[in-house]
């Protein structure tokens, strides 16, 4: 028996036929894109939570911390109040104690009395320079019961002819205790070179039997409060006099005197 041959169909292409494009590539399968934060949900116990869901592809951004001013003037404040406060502080201190020591020792200004005036020279010279000088006497009391008064170096004494100075002087030191009085004499001298016409003027004045003259005074003292003795202060003052005449080596009349002094620091 004959085998049967199986005869397979060849396909023969035209070679002088063109080639067919390839058939299109399948379209992709779709894709769902996807946000690139998930969703945020902020959960309160007060709040809602659907509210405060944030929307899909938002981004959450975070505020900056607030400004902080710079602590510079703070500190300069502060430093004011304190140095202020300070101040306050101590201006009520010493107010309070100067009051208790105002009660406890009641300072009162001595009182000064002129009791005599000499004048021993009152020359005019070649030059028309009038050379003076005067004996003054002089009482300082101390009224105070519980404070001592040093008199220091650096006093100045003038005798004055409306406003024309013609002689000065100083006191001597000493210390003078409490409730006391204490008398002393002091020497002045002075030449002013407008002679001639201050000794007629004088003169002139002497014919009335009233010359006014000035004694100012100037004394720089310390104050002993029991065992402390203070700063220096001065003393300060004029006796307004009215003498009868200028005759040299003479008793000279006070008619007049009134005294006004005070403290300056």
């Amino acid at each position: 028996m004959t085998e049967h041959q199986r005869i397979h169909p060849v396909v023969v292409q035209d070679v002088e036929a063109p080639l067919s494009p390839p058939p299109p590539p399948p379209p992709p399968p779709p894709t769902t894109t996807r946000p690139l934060l998930p969703q945020v949900t902020l959960r309160s116990e007060k709040c809602n939570p659907a509210r405060n869901q944030v929307p899909l592809g938002h981004l959450i951004t975070a505020r900056p911390p607030p400004l902080t001013p710079p602590k510079s003037g703070n500190c300069l404040c502060k430093c004011f109040c304190w140095t202020l406060s300070l101040l306050i502080l101590l201006l009520i201190i010493v107010g309070a104690t100067a009051g208790i020591l105002y009660l406890v020792f009641q300072p009162k200004i001595p009182k000064y009395s002129v009791d005599d005036l000499r004048i021993s020279d009152l020359t005019l010279n070649f030059d028309l320079s009038l050379y003076a000088r005067f004996n003054v006497k002089i009482t300082a009391e101390n009224p105070n019961k519980k404070i001592g008064i040093y008199y220091e170096k650096g006093s100045h004494l003038s005798v004055w002819y409306k406003n024309t100075n013609l002689c000065q002087g100083s006191i001597p030191r000493f210390y003078q205790g409490h409730q006391n009085k204490t008398t002393f004499n002091v020497v002045l001298t002075g030449q002013n070179q407008y002679g001639r016409t201050l000794l007629d003027a004088m003169q002139e004045q002497q014919q009335t039997g009233r010359i006014p003259l000035d004694l100012k005074i100037d004394v720089p003292v310390s104050i002993k409060l029991g065992k402390l003795k203070l700063n220096k202060v001065h003393i300060m003052g004029t006796c307004m006099l009215i003498v009868d005449n200028l005759s040299t080596n003479s008793l000279i009349s006070i008619k007049a005197s009134t005294c006004n002094f005070g403290l300056k620091l």
